[in-house]
């Protein structure tokens, strides 16, 4: 595991501690000379980002930074970063950071030679193509959630009504990942816990959605494998302040493996417990992991009401190594690891109240994530799980 490696699946990831030493060498070896690195505000005064900076200008590379994302991604992001890399005559872009930084650096490659309005290209069957030049994305993923480093897609929030919209292109992939487990040992207890409960609803809605993707099923499992080894151990380490021991090093390499497998996962569908937490990003702002972890243990009682679904919740517990093998067994594997890793129960405590109801619901029922649910969702389905999330 501590090893440096590489592969091309979906795209190529040079995975291992130190990855990101390779950086300069290989923006020599594309003559690129100009990049625009784009991260956020949280990271923009951490030493990784100088170190970055440093390995980048190394590569005989003349590198600006822009670290005007925050939260959850909006529309005028996008257009400051495209401002700033037009301003820097940039030649390619450098995204530091978790699924924010990342977001936005896809959706600033996509607007730097497609003309318009971002949503213009947004994923629908009227939307203009995007079939020109896309400037390289190389990705340095500095969490282990979303797994947007090895994803085709970006979203981007409208700044007005936070109304989530989806822009997909292969042209999208970052090329190379430099995924470095290094880079996630300071990474707090709390953003490991939610970002990891992101990448766990990944890889538990794929493997659930419907349709046939024998590859993506078993990516899915061993992805789950892997968190059930490793997540609470990270959230523990992060606790305690452990530093680069070749325990927790494993251990964030593993997560961080698991983040990317959940994403190529994700290719089969995703499910309602997305379409909830989408809803909840575009109402009140609430973290994506954050709002994956409270709301799967809802989403997932739903659909273990479908018999049909058993053998799937029976493979999925003796995956994470549930006691019970069963639907049950997998459930209170959830909450159990929810609870040890400081995971709210539910909305109440997080601003969310009775007179949100109405709102969640018809944005999570616009939502297409739960089209792919294995149980077929109604807008009443909806309420009702969010209404139980505020009884606990």
């Amino acid at each position: 595991m501590n090893t440096l490696n590489e592969f091309s699946f979906p795209t190529h990831i040079i995975f291992g501690p130190g990855a990101r030493k390779r950086m300069g060498e290989t923006l020599l070896s594309r003559a690129l000379k100009r990049p625009l690195l784009i991260t956020d505000q949280g990271i923009t005064s951490l030493p990784m980002t100088a170190e970055i900076c440093e390995l980048v200008a190394a590569g005989n590379c003349d590198v600006r930074k822009f670290d005007g994302v925050q939260g959850n991604p909006i529309y005028s992001q996008v257009q400051a970063g495209l401002q700033a890399y037009r301003d820097h005559n940039a030649d390619c872009i450098i995204a530091l950071g978790g699924g924010a930084p990342v977001d936005v650096s896809k959706a600033v490659a996509v607007m730097v030679n497609h003309p318009g309005s971002l949503f213009d290209y947004e994923d629908r069957s009227d939307a203009k193509p995007i079939d020109k030049p896309v400037p390289p994305i190389l990705a340095v993923p500095t969490t282990a959630g979303t797994g947007s480093e090895v994803g085709r897609s970006t979203v981007i929030s409208e700044d007005d009504t936070h109304v989530k919209r989806i822009i997909f292109s292969p042209k999208l992939l970052p090329n190379p990942v430099f995924a470095d487990p290094e880079l996630l040992l300071a990474l707090p207890a709390s953003i490991t816990a939610a970002t990891g409960m992101d990448a766990l609803t990944h890889l538990v809605e794929a493997r659930l959605a419907r349709g046939y993707h024998p590859m993506c099923d078993g990516i899915a499992i061993e992805g789950l494998r892997m968190v059930a080894r490793n997540l609470r151990a990270c959230v523990d380490y992060a606790r305690n302040g452990t530093g680069a021991t070749p325990e927790h090093l494993t251990a964030r390499g593993e997560m961080l493996l698991a983040s990317i497998m959940g994403a190529v996962a994700f290719q089969k569908g995703l499910g309602v417990t997305h379409s909830l937490a989408h809803s909840l990003s575009t109402v009140k702002d609430m973290h994506h992991g954050l709002a994956n972890g409270i709301m799967i243990s809802y989403a997932m009682a739903f659909n273990a009401a479908d018999a049909s679904l058993q053998p799937v919740f029976r493979i999925m517990a003796q995956a994470v190594g549930a006691p019970e093998e069963s639907a049950g067994g997998f459930l209170r594997w959830i909450d159990e690891l929810r609870e040890a890793i400081g995971i709210p129960t539910g909305l109440a405590g997080q601003g969310v109240t009775d007179a949100d109801l109405e709102n969640l619901t018809r944005f999570a029922f616009q939502d297409g994530c739960h089209q792919l649910n294995p149980r077929t969702v109604s807008a009443d389905d909806l309420r009702n799980m969010y209404a139980q999330s505020l009884r606990v």
